[in-house]
């Protein structure tokens, strides 16, 4: 499940325990829960802050519930692409706090957002489709084309499945800063948020340059045709 905590115009929503935080429906449920809160209690210039406690930022889906009906995929692709439209349409910056390991499904979450802190003394990003084989759904490409400019990072998150670290990730422009612990990242994000929210920006105006210069990456998480038990996260 998840948290909503409100600091004067500043939402933190953090993935609570110390599990996985495998993206199955009811934590992809309740975060989208949490969305339509912070979209409804909003003010003028509001900024939002993804984290999670424990050992990961979120493993990715929860196939072991998926495996046994091919429906239940389906359905949590179905709820990740709504929770990534969300992200993506939301009237304010967003930031992830990434205070853990972020695989897969849980990769592309933390690449939705506007801003990416990572903690460096422990954890890592990793596509992990490559390595068990599984073919990487042309949705999560493009937020990674749209998120990562290098030709020769974007090979190493999707056709190397690198394990990047906070450090590796940095150096190649995947995230935006590295901290030094789990409580610094989210310092760091909080600090950040409070500079942006500052700034005094209308929330409808950034949202509507976001979903413009993000026009594609919308696309295609909403395209659903390709749809299908091979491609998933």
């Amino acid at each position: 499940m998840c948290t909503l905590e409100k600091r004067g115009n500043i939402f933190i929503l953090s993935l609570t325990g110390d599990g996985e935080h495998r993206l199955n429906p009811t934590l992809l449920n309740s975060i989208q829960s949490a969305l339509r809160r912070i979209r409804h209690e909003a003010t003028t210039s509001s900024a939002l802050i993804t984290t999670a406690h424990g050992k990961y930022f979120s493993n990715g889906f929860d196939l072991t519930w998926a495996q046994s009906r091919e429906d239940r995929m389906i359905l949590m692709d179905s709820l990740l692409r709504s929770v990534v439209s969300d992200l993506l349409s939301l009237p304010m910056p967003t930031l992830a706090a990434v205070t853990g390991h972020a695989s897969a499904a849980g990769y592309a979450l933390a690449l939705s957002h506007d801003y990416v802190l990572m903690r460096s003394d422990r954890g890592f990003l990793y596509m992990s489709e490559l390595d068990i084989k599984l073919v990487v759904p042309a949705w999560f490409v493009a937020i990674v084309d749209a998120k990562v400019g290098s030709p020769a990072a974007r090979r190493e998150i999707v056709m190397k499945a690198a394990k990047l670290t906070a450090n590796e990730a940095l150096r190649l422009g995947v995230i935006d800063s590295a901290h030094d612990t789990a409580e610094e990242t989210v310092e760091a994000a909080v600090a950040l948020a409070v500079d942006l929210v500052k700034r005094g920006w209308d929330g409808h105006v950034y949202g509507e340059n976001r979903k413009r210069f993000l026009t594609h990456v919308i696309q295609a998480v909403g395209d659903t045709t390709e749809r299908n038990t091979t491609s998933r996260l």
